[in-house]
């Protein structure tokens, strides 16, 4: 008999895992306390932008094996399987995680588990939070040891979440230290991730901490290449070179490879920024500060790019914003995605508004959450609409839009043809040829 599954929390993770488990055959229902987003998801309709998980959701709806509910009770009496997919977000003020959600899940869940289950943490937490949830869970479940918990980090790209949950690269488990739990645990999770091991995906049994460390270290380590380039780039524009090339001489050295080598405005979204921070939080409770004090120069390097893009949109316009007008494209915090969260391109945006300028943003699917977090800033229907009268144009999310823009037609609507590139997406010499002052971050300016 296949086990049902249950999944708590619908935001990005839960709604992405609940529909493509129910996509793998699973009965599964998806809890959330927010009523509105559960009437939304139950009409088929996701809260956020993710490309090709509509469909998957509106199939799985139909057919009847995917629905969604606020009811704990419901949740208990019908799942074998229960995965915690509920956010982590940093503390208000500080670096650690906030664990109030995942804290209030595990407690609303557990004293209505009367029968053995297997409760499944998805959610990113600092070490040491899944031993001290199974001692919850153990304490206030009437099934008692028959509870189960186990870790199974998440390894999603916004952008690409469905592929990554049917075919990811890797299936992590953390396991509780007594065998016979354990060996329960990873008979459940091998039986339900079935269709991925027969695709010969690596499946790695690990201990609770061990399982909760591997995403915040992939994590940080992501962040560390990411603001190595950046790093680069700055020294590239003080010694005239050019970190483009710089980036693509290096990525032929298969030590070090080409992914999340492209210097440009850096990272931001609701995982990089967060996670290496309470992972510096975590390291000093633990005593291992000294550890990762490298990743706050990593935080400060991805700053300082926000800083030096500001800096080069000014100097193109001969020193202040006052008075001026600039165009922005691109508010997420990455192409295929409506994620403001730490948005960097959100963040110049508001920056150069403050400095006087009049700033007009267009991006083709984060205007809505843009607009209710920016509503000092002016936004556009388009990329023409937003560069309309610009005196430098600013292109800050990589959309292949944005990337493919013909520079005569953007041309013919700016105040002055002057660009400012902060993800070097666009060809230089077509940009020039076609009249701009092109000028990018970690490049040299034009002889």
């Amino acid at each position: 008999m296949a086990h049902r599954l249950t999944v708590i929390g619908t935001g990005y993770l839960g709604a992405t895992h609940a529909a493509c488990m129910a996509d793998l055959g699973f009965e599964v229902i998806g809890l959330d306390i927010d009523q509105r987003k559960i009437d939304q998801l139950s009409a088929g309709h996701l809260p956020f932008y993710e490309p090709g998980l509509e469909p998957v959701l509106r199939r799985n709806l139909e057919n009847g094996r995917l629905r969604f509910t606020t009811s704990y009770e419901e949740l208990a009496e019908f799942g074998d399987v229960h995965f915690v997919c509920v956010g982590t977000p940093q503390k208000l003020g500080e670096y650690a995680a906030d664990l109030t959600f995942v804290d209030e899940a595990v407690d609303a869940l557990a004293p209505l588990l009367r029968r053995p289950c297997l409760v499944v943490g998805k959610s990113t937490v600092p070490v040491g939070t899944a031993g001290r949830l199974a001692e919850r869970i153990a304490r206030q479940a009437p099934a008692a040891g028959d509870a189960v918990l186990a870790w199974n980090p998440e390894f999603l790209r916004e952008g690409f979440a469905v592929q990554d949950t049917l075919h990811p690269d890797r299936i992590v488990i953390g396991v509780p230290g007594e065998q016979g739990a354990a060996e329960h645990a990873e008979k459940v999770l091998r039986a339900i991730y079935a269709p991925m091991l027969a695709e010969g995906t690596p499946f790695i049994v690990a201990d609770y901490p061990t399982s909760e460390l591997v995403k915040v270290s992939a994590n940080a380590f992501l962040a560390t290449k990411i603001s190595f380039i950046n790093a680069m780039a700055e020294v590239c524009e003080a010694a005239h070179a050019d970190v483009t090339k710089l980036s693509e001489a290096l990525s032929y050295d298969d030590r070090i490879g080409g992914k999340f080598l492209g210097a440009g405005l850096g990272f931001g979204g609701g995982c990089l920024p967060k996670d290496i921070r309470a992972f510096m939080a975590r390291a000093g409770e633990l005593g291992a500060d000294q550890a990762l004090t490298f990743l706050r120069e990593v935080d400060e390097i991805n700053i300082r790019r926000r800083i030096r893009m500001v800096d080069l949109a000014r100097h193109q316009l001969g020193g202040s914003f006052i008075d001026r007008t600039v165009g922005v494209l691109g508010a997420a915090f990455k192409p295929n995605s409506d994620d403001i969260r730490d948005s960097p391109a959100l963040d110049v945006a508001a920056s150069i508004r403050g400095q006087g300028a009049t700033v007009t943003v267009y991006d083709p699917q984060a205007m809505e959450n843009a607009r209710r977090a920016h509503p000092d800033l002016t936004f556009g229907g388009s990329a023409l609409e937003a560069a309309k009268d610009a005196h430098v144009v600013l292109l800050l999310t990589e959309w292949a839009e944005f990337r493919d823009m013909d520079p005569f037609e953007l041309g013919a609507v700016v105040a002055e043809k002057n660009i400012v590139d902060g993800r070097n997406a666009l060809d230089p010499e077509r940009w020039r040829a076609a009249g701009w002052s092109y000028r990018a971050l970690g490049r040299p300016q034009a002889p």
